[in-house]
């Protein structure tokens, strides 16, 4: 069986891959702030001014939206994955056994990723996903799938339900980032993701994964010119359902709006459903972009050559976030703004998309990437170019 050269791979997925980073580091950087109160999804409590805004903001367009995107796009290449290996000749066993190696490669780069970084990894939640429902994901038909997205879907939305209702005057929402030492945030970080967060965030990405097998079987992604009118509805539908989903908990989380505890507990559940629309519509409006060829043009081939390398990229986030912000590295997160997070966040994606575009120059993969097909092919792969 073989690894697809760079070159081959279908720019929308990795555009889309490439802007979604930005997405996640603006969402992953303000649960590095300590001591400033825990408020909806560890945005900081109560805040003021230009923070009100943002945390508004990005609780309508960021958060429960990036993630859903992310879960698509690794559903739609574990689909490739799986229909190269037949095209090449390889049998439905071979073909199983090749994607529950992909997901365990996954798991443990993510493992490794949480228990040395950060306890908020998704990598080895996809992993999880990939070796436990490989079946699913490569011979089930459109109704199971369908049906396994609809309920896992439905269960993450219950438990979501309280997010509205979290306050807390705790340091953090996270022990392991104001503990003493890095030996007892390793400890703590292990305990959080692996009690507190791989199970949640499997289950909470399976419904956009399977979404994303759906996508791959259709070829929107393959041939977006062709899908045109599709797309646009899915775009314009999917984000516009984001935005109506998502502005009453960002009213919330800004301190506009204090709802009873029932409507709460709705404002939860309708957050995190709209999420998986808007990750569609942005996986759309990337196809769109490339559908009008607009793909090769400098802003949007970086995008291109970091989606390329999103693990990576994703990777070299936590290695700077913690760096900087924990209390047994530099400690910047004491206290810190959110709208400084936030430019943090983005500065971190923009050095990611600049180190992209000069790997692509010199037809090198990313290293995450490397490593991640040597642990699924046994070999070397392919050449970036």
């Amino acid at each position: 069986m073989r690894d697809v050269p760079v070159t081959g791979r279908a720019p929308a997925p990795d555009l889309a891959r490439g802007a979604a980073l930005l997405l996640i580091a603006v969402a992953n950087a303000h649960t590095f702030v300590t001591h400033r109160g825990i408020g909806v999804r560890a945005y900081p409590l109560d805040p003021t001014g230009v923070d009100a805004w943002l945390a508004a903001a990005q609780l309508t367009l960021v958060d429960g939206r990036a993630y859903p995107l992310f879960a698509l796009l690794f559903g739609y290449g574990i689909a490739g994955l799986a229909r190269r290996a037949a095209r090449d000749g390889a049998g439905p066993d071979q073909v199983l056994a090749l994607v529950r190696r992909r997901g365990g490669a996954l798991f443990a780069v993510g493992a490794a990723h949480a228990v040395l970084l950060w306890h908020g990894d998704f990598v080895a939640a996809y992993g999880l996903i990939a070796v436990v429902l490989a079946p699913v994901l490569v011979r089930g038909s459109t109704a199971v799938l369908v049906l396994t997205g609809v309920g896992a879907t439905t269960l993450l939305a219950l438990l979501y339900a309280p997010v509205a209702l979290t306050r807390s005057d705790a340091a953090s929402a996270s022990p392991s980032l104001v503990a003493p030492d890095v030996l007892s945030a390793a400890v703590e970080r292990f305990g959080e993701w692996l009690f507190g967060n791989l199970l949640i965030s499997a289950l909470g990405l399976l419904g956009a994964a399977v979404a994303g097998v759906l996508v791959a079987r259709a070829g929107w992604l393959d041939a977006p010119a062709r899908h045109r009118r599709a797309l646009r509805r899915v775009a314009v539908a999917g984000i516009g359902a984001g935005v109506v989903g998502g502005l009453p908990l960002g009213l919330v989380a800004a301190g506009v709006w204090v709802p009873s505890e029932p409507v709460a507990l709705v404002v939860g559940v309708l957050h995190a459903v709209t999420g998986y629309a808007a990750g569609a519509g942005y996986a759309a409006a990337a196809a769109l972009v490339v559908a009008r060829g607009s793909a090769t043009r400098p802003v949007a081939g970086a995008l291109v050559a970091l989606g390329r390398r999103s693990l990576s990229g994703y990777l070299a986030q936590s290695v700077v976030f913690v760096g900087l912000f924990p209390a047994w590295t530099l400690g910047l997160g004491a206290g810190l703004p959110l709208w400084a997070a936030t430019l943090c966040g983005a500065g971190v994606w923009l050095l990611t998309v600049v180190a992209a575009v000069v790997s692509r120059q010199r037809s090198r993969r990313g290293p995450a990437e490397v490593l991640l097909r040597r642990l699924t092919y046994g070999r070397a792969p392919a050449a970036a170019r």
